[in-house]
């Protein structure tokens, strides 16, 4: 699948009503998710794997004992790494908790800002921001993510 391909599908899945369904959208791109033991310290992994990856031949692995809001983040920054960096996947990509996979430091955050776009579209933001002015908190739970990823889309700060 194509570049081009693969963001014509995020984009159908963004254009619906959030929270965005992060494992849908995985399947969709041909990518199977499971859920696995790790420490802490480790929030997923994308690889190549034949036997047990999607239609893609990949399959992402996310940490099970990582909070929802923090696993849909996983899965959306693995399927960014998916679109946009296939050619760099290998074996697997390792991210930890800061989703840092010793990759360089662009790759890593062209991948966290498509996950910022999966999971907050800006314009679905703006239509929530429209019918009713919303807190990051209320914000955050409508979009499934944490009150730091939405103060950060927002450009706001947040203090807990």
């Amino acid at each position: 699948m194509r570049v081009e391909d693969k963001m014509k599908v995020i984009r159908e899945f963004t254009s619906r009503p959030p929270p965005v369904q992060t494992i849908d959208l995985a399947k969709a791109l041909g990518i199977n998710v499971y859920y696995v033991e790790w420490p802490d310290d480790v929030s997923g992994r994308i690889q190549r794997d034949e036997k047990n990856g999607g239609d893609s031949g990949y399959a992402i692995l996310v940490n099970k004992n990582h909070h929802p809001n923090r696993r849909r983040f996983t899965i959306a920054h693995e399927i960014a790494h998916y679109v946009l960096h296939q050619d760099l996947i290998g074996d697997g990509i390792y991210d930890d908790a800061l989703y840092r996979s010793g990759l360089p430091q662009k790759v890593e955050f062209e991948a966290n800002k498509l996950a910022a776009d999966i999971l907050m579209p800006l314009d679905k933001i703006g239509k929530a921001l429209d019918k009713s002015p919303s807190s990051v908190e209320e914000l955050a739970k409508q979009f499934e993510v944490s009150k730091s990823a939405m103060s950060i889309r927002l450009g706001v700060p947040y203090e807990p």
